[in-house]
């Protein structure tokens, strides 16, 4: 788990440029189901939302079910998914999200970067990381 496993690796991470209540940057998932519960979005996008979250669900791992704190604020404070360049499979389905947000006039930015954080876990497709601190 190592970062020098990763050195040169550029992460992406899809957020709202803004802070949320909790003073976090909103991913872009988090973005769409937060339109959905407040029944914003068109039939036709709910049924891409609940379609493509369950195909997020069976092709990636929760890292929160391997490791129960590591969104815990208190352990981990801010910590955040990055995806790894090579998950192609899983970027390729952010684009429909991405319009989902547009259509709703909800800002999103792609964050890149070779060192987002601390690793507090990583698999396969992802790692989360707890930003370093900005003094």
């Amino acid at each position: 788990m190592g970062i020098s496993d990763s050195e040169g690796v550029q992460y992406l991470r899809f957020q709202s440029p803004h802070r949320n209540d909790r003073g976090r940057f909103t991913g872009v998932f988090g973005l769409v189901n937060n339109l959905a519960r407040e029944g914003r979005l068109s039939e036709e996008q709910e049924a891409f939302r609940r379609l493509n979250n369950k195909w997020y669900d069976a092709a990636y791992t929760d890292p929160s079910t391997v490791d129960a704190t590591v969104y815990d604020d208190e352990v981990n404070p801010g910590a955040a998914a990055w995806f790894k360049p090579s998950a192609t499979h899983l970027l390729a389905r952010v684009p429909g999200y991405l319009e989902i947000l547009a259509a709703h006039g909800v800002d999103c930015q792609v964050l890149r970067s070779t060192d987002p954080g601390q690793v507090v876990y990583e698999d396969d497709v992802q790692i989360v990381v707890v930003p370093y601190a900005h003094g």
